[in-house]
């Protein structure tokens, strides 16, 4: 849908080939939340896709891995069916978005061509971001500060989606690090973004595979493109609920605009933090 944009070419090819190895999380995070019509695209087609894996009766011989390796957890005399199904739950997905995108239905999102007045909020932050060298980000959360190389999920701890840290919180209170607009706000409420008044674009994503949860446990107290102050509140969460259905509350924090800014730590790692001390720095690159 955006093949003459450089940037997103760079971002949209990388995100759909690890979909379909079974990490969703860059093209979550880094097309379908931002553009929002390939996203409900994405939930219609799984949607019916379950819908037929039921009609089929296709089962497992065990919970594997997602994607298309995911075929081989399913049981040998089902394999024809699923493959069937796995056709429908990209075909559909791919179909629809293209018609949404060519009749404007579900494009509220960062598209050259519709804008939501939030997103119009977000943009005029971007425009007027001044051109800094250096930015301070304070701990959104009290915990543990540990190494983003730590992090269970590999998405992050490789840095796919940016550089920064991981923390693992004593509190579950989420809280904005630097003062900005909201971006992204997932809806399921587990992760959110930030665009700093220095134009560092942040991520921070509550636990691992908690999207899952389908918002059990969260409450988002600011919404997209909402203007929030370093200590406001962006997100509660029930740390209890997390852990009791086998799910780390570890909250990755990072920079995702990892082209224009470098992400360094503050102090030695792992060290015990508390809201608003000094997490880490953004320093803008050439």
């Amino acid at each position: 849908m955006n093949r003459r944009s450089e940037r997103e070419a760079q971002i949209s090819l990388p995100a759909t080939i690890s979909a379909y190895l079974g990490v969703t999380e860059p093209a979550l995070f880094g097309v379908n939340v931002k553009y929002v019509y390939p996203f409900v695209a994405g939930m219609i087609g799984s949607s019916i896709a379950g819908l037929l894996s039921v009609t089929f009766n296709v089962t497992a011989n065990a919970i594997g891995i997602g994607g298309i390796p995911g075929i081989l957890s399913i049981q040998a005399k089902y394999m024809l069916p699923f493959f069937f199904v796995m056709l429908v739950a990209i075909a559909v997905p791919m179909i629809l978005t293209f018609f949404f995108r060519k009749t404007g239905v579900f494009t509220k999102a960062e598209d050259e061509s519709v804008k939501s007045p939030q997103i119009e909020a977000i943009d005029e932050a971007k425009e007027a971001a001044p051109k800094v060298d250096f930015a301070e980000i304070a701990s959104p959360l009290a915990g543990e500060v540990k190494e983003l190389s730590q992090a269970t999920d590999p998405v992050f701890a490789q840095g796919v989606m940016g550089q920064g840290v991981v923390i693992e919180p004593s509190e579950g209170e989420l809280v904005a690090p630097v003062n900005g607009v909201v971006s992204v706000l997932f809806p399921t409420k587990h992760a959110v973004g930030i665009v700093s008044d220095e134009g560092v674009e942040l991520l921070m994503h509550i636990g691992m595979d908690t999207v899952n949860l389908e918002g059990k446990g969260f409450e988002a107290h600011v919404a997209q493109g909402d203007k929030v102050s370093v200590g406001d509140k962006l997100i509660s969460f029930d740390m209890s609920a997390i852990k009791e259905v086998g799910y780390v509350t570890e909250t990755p924090v990072i920079i995702t605009n990892q082209d224009q800014f470098q992400a360094d730590e503050r102090g030695q790692l792992p060290r015990m933090i508390e809201l608003g001390d000094k997490l880490m720095t953004a320093t803008r690159i050439g």
